[in-house]
């Protein structure tokens, strides 16, 4: 995809203590860096730390969980060892609410519903195959969705994830028929502009990892897109 990968005159951040720092990720970065060797967020967030806060050596910082490279929005990293290891296990035991937005042009046969599903990873295609049984080498799925928004041509879609499974939302939506748009490895029709996919981590809840006190954040729409632009009009 295109690279509009955040830079520090670009980074939105949501919320920074001394424990934690929650941005919005923008479509096409990477959180963690792989082998395509392009900068990832950590890096960009760890060189804003470094900026602002006037820090001469190293600075640390814990990725705590990813988004799809094609994907917007909430993303916690933990600024101490002792806020890692505790969000880390808050994200293990799914005591966190990961809530999503996202833009399909087929409408879901359903207003709400939960989906069940069972996600075989292929390795070679990165990407998942979603089964109504269980088969080998398969992994339990749950989401439940519903309609927030009906647009001219595509629908807003909330979703709550119940697992976090590889490419969850994106092959669940498309094994209904209702692919997230822009998605073409999971049967949309054409690409977005950008690269991007219209999947948006819209909101995260959970206890701070320290202060045990209940947060959440959430993330603002990505700019210059008229359609996520329509969905936050009443």
């Amino acid at each position: 995809m295109k690279k509009m990968r955040s830079t520090l005159d670009n980074l939105k951040v949501i919320y920074e203590d001394n424990h934690l720092i929650v941005v919005n990720k923008r479509a096409g970065d990477l959180v963690q860096g792989d082998q395509t060797g392009d900068t990832p967020l950590s890096e960009v967030v760890k060189a804003y730390i470094a900026k602002k806060y006037q820090k001469p050596g190293a600075v640390y910082l814990g990725t705590v969980h990813r988004l799809d490279r094609p994907t917007s929005g909430v993303v916690v990293f933990a600024r101490t060892s002792k806020a890692l290891t505790r969000l880390n296990a808050m994200f293990a035991k799914r005591e966190t609410q990961k809530t999503y937005w996202a833009l399909v042009k087929v409408p879901p046969p359903k207003k709400q519903d939960q989906l069940v599903h069972f996600l075989k990873r292929n390795q070679k295609q990165n990407k998942s195959y979603a089964h109504l049984k269980e088969v080998p080498e398969s992994k339990k799925a749950i989401l439940d969705y519903k309609v927030l928004k009906q647009l001219d041509s595509y629908t807003l879609l909330e979703i709550a994830l119940h697992t976090g499974r590889h490419h969850q939302i994106r092959a669940q939506l498309a094994a209904i028929g209702s692919p997230i748009k822009g998605d073409l490895k999971y049967g949309a029709d054409r690409s977005n502009k950008d690269g991007s996919i219209s999947l948006h981590a819209r909101s995260l809840a959970l206890l701070h990892p320290v202060k045990k006190e209940a947060i959440a954040f959430t993330a603002a729409l990505p700019e210059n897109d008229a359609l996520w632009a329509a969905c936050s009009k009443d």
